[in-house]
């Protein structure tokens, strides 16, 4: 590897650490700052995710504007200024539930924008065959930086009590220092520019991994994480140890999971997380009924951290969709319209679990996952990886 590309690597791993810290703030405390400063509950929490997911679902058009002025590194710079904003918004300019749900969009659109190019900035990075070991390692330096902004919470937390706006203070710190990291990157000034849009018949399966994602992602973010604040009464200071046990876990994981895709192949993988998230969701709806108190709970801590880990295989898709790509300038594109594909699915799912939760009960919101979990696995183990000479060859059409 030359000096150049050594420095570009370094750069983008300390770019996704400090993007990891400022992740970290936001996921460890959100759902407590709704609760307790603004008062939401469940089904407001779940309308909620209408705002906070369409960034994701106007992602093919934002980027697709981006990508016709600005390479993938500068995207990623001006997305940690937006997660900046948002967080500083949340922490000092959020008076009323309006404003809440404004800087809450702010924020996520710096996110969903890193996360569009993201995946592609570690691909130019990788060699051959060992695409899988590179996301896997900027994964790993992720939940590093989450570890790092979890541990900030938890720390303020214990001494000052629960200062949001310290807590959203050090997470937009955090986004600034990973866009300067991001901004001066050296990797793509030669590549020929993304398209601004592409959608292909050969990709059909990709999109539907993507919808299931949305589904897979919002167990985590919203009803799993809800579960535990609101029918357990767990409090912020537990919800940030969780998110520093499963993060320092995801370290040492996340690179080791990356090298089991090069190895077995997205197939296997991905096939394998549906089943693990089928367990994680019907311990979330059964833990009460299978253990005793308060046993019942350190199951449900488990399946928590279980499901944080878990998203280390969602790089499976980005290896998945490189290997049967058919140009190297599909792959931008084409990730953005698997994240407006999968936040589709997710600006819905939660207002409807929302309702089904107060009407029904939690339990039905995780057995309608579990049923999901079931048709992925089935779905998952249609992925073929054809010859990389064979994918090359294929008309482009």
């Amino acid at each position: 590897m030359s000096a150049n590309r050594r420095k570009d690597l370094w750069s983008v791993l300390l770019a996704t650490l400090f993007f990891g810290a400022a992740s970290g703030i936001f996921l460890a405390t959100l759902t407590n700052y709704l609760a307790q400063v603004h008062g939401f509950g469940a089904q407001e929490r779940g309308w909620l995710e209408l705002p906070r997911e369409l960034p994701g679902f106007l992602i093919l058009w934002v980027i697709g504007g981006l990508l016709v002025h600005l390479r993938e590194s500068r995207i990623a710079a001006v997305a940690m200024l937006l997660t900046a904003a948002g967080a500083l918004g949340l922490g000092y300019l959020a008076d009323g539930r309006w404003l809440v749900v404004v800087w809450v969009f702010v924020w996520s659109l710096g996110d969903h924008i890193i996360f569009a190019v993201e995946g592609p900035l570690g691909l130019k990075l990788a060699r051959a065959g060992a695409e899988g070991h590179r996301l896997g390692q900027l994964g790993g330096a992720r939940n590093l930086g989450v570890i790092g902004g979890v541990a900030l919470v938890w720390l303020i937390a214990r001494f000052a009590g629960d200062r949001f706006d310290l807590f959203y203070f050090g997470a937009a710190i955090a986004a600034v220092i990973a866009g300067w990291f991001y901004f001066r990157l050296g990797i793509g000034h030669g590549d020929r520019p993304s398209r601004r849009l592409v959608v292909r018949r050969r990709y059909g399966l990709f999109y539907v991994i993507s919808a299931l994602f949305g589904i897979r992602k919002q167990i985590f973010l919203v009803f799993g994480t809800w579960l535990l604040v609101s029918v357990r009464g767990v409090p912020v200071t537990t919800i940030a140890l969780l998110f520093l046990v499963s993060s320092t876990l995801g370290v040492v994981l996340r690179p080791l999971l990356g090298d089991v895709i090069d190895w077995v192949g997205e197939r296997v993988v991905l096939a394998a997380d549906s089943l693990l998230l089928l367990i994680v969701c019907l311990v979330y709806a059964f833990a009460a009924d299978l253990v005793a108190p308060p046993y019942d709970l350190y199951l449900l801590y488990a399946a928590y951290v279980l499901d944080h880990v878990l998203f280390a295989l969602r790089v499976a898709r980005t290896t998945y969709l490189q290997k049967i790509a058919v140009d190297e300038a599909d792959i931008t594109p084409t990730i953005s319209l698997g994240i407006t594909i999968d936040h589709a699915v997710a600006m819905t799912l939660p207002i409807v679990s929302g309702v089904i939760w107060e009407q029904y009960g939690y339990r039905w919101v995780f057995l309608i996952a579990a049923a999901i979990a079931v048709a992925g696995f089935f779905i998952c183990l249609r992925i073929r990886i054809p010859h990389p000479a064979a994918v090359r060859s294929r008309e482009r059409s």
